[in-house]
């Protein structure tokens, strides 16, 4: 790898405790022991294009989906041990065969026949989409040994809240009203990284809008103006919006999440699958009774299927709320015009489908 501070070429040798053996300054990831493979350089470089060089905030789970990004395209079963064990297979089988030995050659068959297993199963999509390290656990993967060594998190990442603590300053809503008084209008996202995006961006404030991160806290605000649900292509966004129009049925709720239509077998959107977070058998069937995906699309989500919004590029995104809060309020924002040259997704078009908040 390469040293982040004097850009020397070193060998693991040279390299002992993540210090420069020329340098001899500490770095923070070491792409031999990182389980995402990481190097200090490769985090600079996705920072620099996740934040457009600097033009705009990066949150820590657009971070992650990034850097994660190459990994969940491919299954990582048995990635590490498979290999080994058919080798293990092959040298027992022979060793059965020459000397001969039948312990040897019966072990020898099962750890082919277990390898072969294995191969079978990642040929099929088993480990697919799942994450070498989720969400909760990049903090410690990553943040923490960057911030051991450098005292500070990658310049332009804005942290989110952990356990409701907020410790490096970022607002998570505008000021909000008393219960009851009734807010201009709410911008709901249950996700706490484009939360805390949107809020060093100041995308809800500047169109008057509330940003919070539950149903509840939104009901709570007794909002006069719209709804604007921001969510995930999964089914639990989905049936965010159908909850967040039973809880207002006499206010406007606008659907701004990313359409399942859209990016369910788009080549570039590479999905995620969260296991342990699919949809429960009832939730499938409310699901399959709003009778707006197809079987194919049910199946998908039935399974933890979903499209992150922190896949989008953090331009991207903001473009997109912009333009959805700018119309579901009447106010314009020209500033986020240009934005949308900064992406790499292209969004679906009037006349192609669902657009966000139709």
């Amino acid at each position: 790898m390469i040293c982040p501070h004097c850009e020397h070429q070193l060998l693991r040798k040279e390299r002992p405790g993540n210090r420069c053996a020329y340098c001899r300054r500490l770095y923070a990831l070491d792409p031999k022991t990182n389980t995402l493979g990481l190097s200090d350089l490769r985090v600079r470089r996705v920072m620099a294009a996740l934040s457009a060089e600097g033009h705009v905030a990066v949150a820590p789970g657009q971070l992650w989906y990034a850097l994660s990004r190459r990994s969940l395209r491919t299954s990582a079963l048995g990635a590490v041990w498979n290999p080994l064990l058919a080798v293990g297979g092959v040298a027992l089988l022979l060793a059965g065969v020459l000397v001969p030995f039948v312990p040897a050659f019966f072990t020898g068959a099962v750890f082919l026949l277990v390898s072969l297993s294995v191969v079978v199963a990642r040929g099929a999509g088993v480990g697919r989409g799942v994450p070498p390290v989720d969400r909760d656990a990049f903090r410690s993967a990553v943040l923490a040994p960057w911030l051991r060594v450098y005292g500070e998190l990658p310049p332009g990442l804005v942290d989110e809240p952990v356990r409701e603590r907020n410790p490096y300053g970022v607002p998570i809503s505008p000021q909000k009203p008393a219960r009851g008084a009734g807010a201009d209008g709410v911008l709901l996202c249950p996700d706490p990284s484009i939360v805390a995006f949107l809020a060093a961006e100041g995308v809800a404030g500047h169109y008057g809008l509330a940003l919070v991160r539950t149903l509840d806290e939104a009901v709570g605000l007794a909002p006069r103006g719209p709804v604007i649900v921001l969510h995930d292509a999964d089914a639990h966004g989905v049936l965010l919006v159908r909850r967040a129009r039973d809880a207002f049925p006499s206010t406007r709720v606008v659907d701004a999440g990313l359409p399942v239509g859209k990016v369910h077998g788009l080549a570039r959107a590479v999905p995620v699958r969260d296991r342990w977070r699919g949809p429960d058998a009832a939730a499938r069937r409310e699901l399959a009774a709003l009778g707006e995906f197809g079987e194919a699309e049910l199946k998908w989500l039935g399974q933890g299927w979903g499209f992150p919004l922190v896949a989008l590029p953090p331009a991207r995104l903001l473009d997109v709320v912009a333009r959805c809060a700018s119309r579901a309020t009447g106010r314009p924002d020209p500033a986020r015009a240009g934005a949308a040259g900064l992406g790499f997704l292209t969004w679906p078009s009037p006349g192609t489908g669902r657009e966000p908040g139709r």
